[in-house]
């Protein structure tokens, strides 16, 4: 591919696309696409990724299609090319967003947000990575700054560990969101960062999907300790040998390096932070969530005639109070047994088997999250900046895409609400940007029509009416409650939204396509059917005291500060928020963070759901170009003016074009824009000029710009050319002639004097 290159020249402008080109790799920024039909823009991104052109642009949006194969085009040659130069100057890259943002947090003290997203499987983990690696590469170096970098970029494999897993779509894909806030001096040092997470998929420990597996870190210590650290866990080798981990043989990854991987993350937590004896607690935890996954309960009948259960497999309890430090009489009774006030009285009520296993499952499952929760807080803690001083940020937010499965429950809910928020800051921001910068501008803004998801998102989280509201409210309600009563409440109050459907309703009545215990709602990104099995266990997301007393009751430390409610002496009658609020309200504090940054977007794309190199299938591309709003982004951008640049670099590309501006134009440099294109006889409705940028309304009247730009420097080309050889002649002449005269003097010289010794 032919590009462009900066010249050293001062004043030269930067290139803002491909020039030479475009027919055969397609267009890099596709804002320029002829014709403007979904058709064409998956064209040109399959015709750019045939030719290994991962990046694409839209405007300054960054398009990421997953290439499933190595590109060396992460070196650091390639993080010394982009530095420092402008976004559209060299071929599109993530290292040229990555550097916009940087620069402009540093250089003009505005605070940015990179906000990377995508379906699993499409490369957002390794986007993100990308990002902080080219910001720890660009930024200032010292031994003090070094050791935040390395803390900040050993952050990704401990997370990963921790929070990502292999699933159908992705063998390393994040099974939960985060953000990194980056907080950096005003000379662009890196001074620390904060990290927040967001809804880890915790069900994933009890149960996985068919061919997917559980988060790495339980592969990883089971791979790559070794014989002497996992007899100390009380651990073996063999991944069939835990329930939580056999799920038909998937645990199986050729794709994944356990062992390596497990010495990766020891390496990781030791460079955060972490000192030795944590570490060690938080692998027994770990081991410990799989020996509590084995234990096993067999329905008894009591004497009442009631359904008791009898703990089996007490061998693995007893190795799991040795590790916990705990006598074995406390947990085995908080795993049978629960206890219940009745007026003054505490009554213990035996589980039945069913119920021991739902109680084991639920504390595999807080154990975990708690463990996560406590992992990242302690890695805050340690990158956390320690002066108070002034400071810019740069943030970086890796979240879950959008979710569409043959079962979708509460997981999904709450992701696809996520992405209906995400998708509303987009399109608001993007409008918002257009609009102001027209404005500022001087230049006529259209308004555009566009879907507005505004409804879609107050009917999951509207206070009082929103889906997320009645589903606290059945949460919470005394009685017997169940997922059933939840769609019930659900149909009466909010039957008549036309974004949601029930079978219950009226509308829906006899649509077979929707089971009697779902409901679908219409997301921006097309309709999702939810079954509402589960969505009340998920969202109470309880833990029953006894369980909590047992984990408190324990020697270990770190259970102490993981169940800190089970301390006797803490009384506290509250319930615990649910599930949803608190997401809810994670959720308004990153939309209120977002908003009061500069952001830059990148929208990665899956080429294909079988994850191979070099397959591009236009059908998968097609439906996430859809949910993605990339199409209403692109006519957003060409509904206005589709190219826009400074009048200064404007003037300096194209002014070989006009005799007037050729060689150099002395005056302000908007008159010499309009000296330009009046020369040229463009139409004044094809462009326009304002303040301090010019406007170009149609990509083929760019086109010809370039075309008559690659003519002409052909043109100059011949004749530096011919001057050049000109020159080169002429003074080799000059040299000839010179030397020439040299030698006749000479000549003339020695014949002088050989005349006169001849006549002595």
């Amino acid at each position: 591919m032919t590009f462009l290159q900066r010249s050293s020249a001062k004043g030269v402008p930067p290139v803002p696309f491909e020039t030479e080109d475009n027919n055969i790799e397609g267009v890099a920024d596709i804002v320029l696409l002829e014709p403007v039909t979904e058709d064409a823009f998956v064209a040109n991104l399959k015709k750019r990724y045939k030719h290994r052109r991962i990046y694409t642009y839209l405007g300054n949006v960054l398009l990421s299609v997953n290439p499933y194969c190595d590109i060396p085009i992460y070196t650091p040659e390639y993080i010394d090319r982009y530095r420092s130069r402008n976004l559209y100057e060299l071929p599109p890259h993530i290292f040229a967003i990555a550097d916009d943002a940087y620069r402009s947090m540093r250089d003009r003290n505005l605070d940015q947000c990179i906000i990377i997203s995508g379906e699993s499987g499409s490369g957002k983990t390794e986007a993100s990575k990308l990002v902080m690696r080219y910001v720890a590469a660009v930024s200032v170096k010292g031994h003090r700054i070094d050791k935040i970098k390395s803390m900040l970029l050993q952050s990704n494999p401990l997370l990963e560990a921790f929070g990502n897993a292999k699933t159908m779509k992705n063998d390393n894909s994040s099974r939960f969101g985060k953000y990194m806030d980056i907080e950096f001096d005003f000379k662009g040092e890196p001074l620390g960062g904060i990290i927040t997470n967001y809804l880890l998929e915790k069900s994933r420990v009890a149960v996985q999907p068919p061919g997917e597996r559980n988060f790495h870190i339980f592969y990883q210590v089971l791979g790559g300790a070794d014989v002497s650290h996992l007899k100390s866990l009380r651990l073996s080798r063999n991944p069939e040998k835990y329930r939580l981990l056999n799920n038909h043989d998937s645990y199986i990854a050729d794709t994944i390096d356990d062992k390596a991987a497990f010495l990766a993350t020891k390496a990781a937590m030791e460079a955060v932070g972490f000192r030795p004896e944590e570490v060690q607690e938080v692998l027994t935890i770990v081991a410990g969530v799989l020996k509590i996954g084995n234990v096993e309960f067999q329905p008894v009948s009591n004497i009442d005639g009631s359904e008791g259960c009898l703990l089996i497999k007490e061998y693995e309890l007893r190795d799991l109070c040795d590790m916990f430090q705990s006598p074995d009489s406390v947990l085995q009774t908080a795993l049978t047994t629960r206890r219940v006030e009745a007026g003054s009285e505490v009554v213990a009520i035996e589980y039945s088997a069913t119920e021991a296993h739902s109680a084991r499952d639920a504390l595999c499952k807080a154990l975990y999250s708690r463990l996560f929760t406590w992992l990242i807080s302690k890695l805050n803690e340690n990158i956390r900046v320690e002066n108070h001083g002034k400071r810019k940020c740069l943030g970086v937010l890796d979240i879950y895409g959008f979710e569409v499965f043959e079962h979708n429950g509460f997981e999904q809910f709450v992701i696809n609400y996520c992405n209906e928020k995400l998708q509303q800051l987009f399109i608001e921001l993007t409008l918002k940007e257009e609009q102001e910068d027209y404005v500022k501008e001087g230049i006529t803004w259209t308004h555009i029509d566009y879907f507005n998801n505004e409804a879609i998102c107050d009917l999951v989280d509207k206070s009082h009416v929103g889906i997320l509201s009645i589903l606290d409210e059945e949460c919470l309600r005394p009685g017997e409650v169940s997922d059933e009563s939840f769609l019930e409440r659900l149909t009466q109050k909010l039957e008549q939204h036309k974004f949601l459907e029930t079978r219950l309703g009226r509308r829906c009545q006899n649509d077979k396509s929707l089971a009697h215990d779902c409901f679908r709602i219409q997301h921006y990104a097309g309709a999702v059917t939810y079954s509402v099995a589960g969505f009340i266990e998920k969202n109470s997301d309880l833990l029953y005291r006894d369980l909590s007393q047992a984990m408190f009751a324990c020697n270990l430390l770190l259970l102490k500060s993981l169940f800190p409610e089970g301390n006797p002496s803490r009384v506290c009658l509250k319930r615990p928020t649910t599930a949803g609020f608190k997401f809810k309200n994670s959720m308004n504090a990153l939309m209120k963070n977002l908003h009061m940054k500069n952001p830059s977007y990148i929208r990665c794309v899956k080429p294909n759901e079988s994850q191979t190199a070099s397959k591009f299938d236009d059908n998968v591309v097609r439906r996430q170009v859809k949910y993605l709003g990339l199409m209403e982004n692109l006519r957003v951008r060409r509904s206005g003016f589709c190219f826009r640049q400074l009048h200064l670099q404007f003037l300096n590309r194209y002014k070989m074009l006009s005799s007037k501006t050729w060689p150099n134009w002395s005056g302000p440099p908007r008159k010499g824009v309009e000296a330009l294109m009046k020369e040229l006889r463009i139409d004044l409705v094809e462009y326009a000029v304002g303040i301090s940028k010019v406007f170009i309304r149609n990509p083929i009247m760019l086109f010809e710009l370039e075309e008559k730009r690659r003519l002409h420097l052909g043109q100059l080309a011949t004749l530096l050319q011919a001057v050049y050889r000109g020159w080169r002649c002429r003074h080799a002449y000059q040299k000839l002639r010179k030397s020439q005269i040299v030698i006749a003097k000479n000549w003339r010289r020695y014949e002088k004097l050989h005349a006169t010794c001849m006549s002595l």
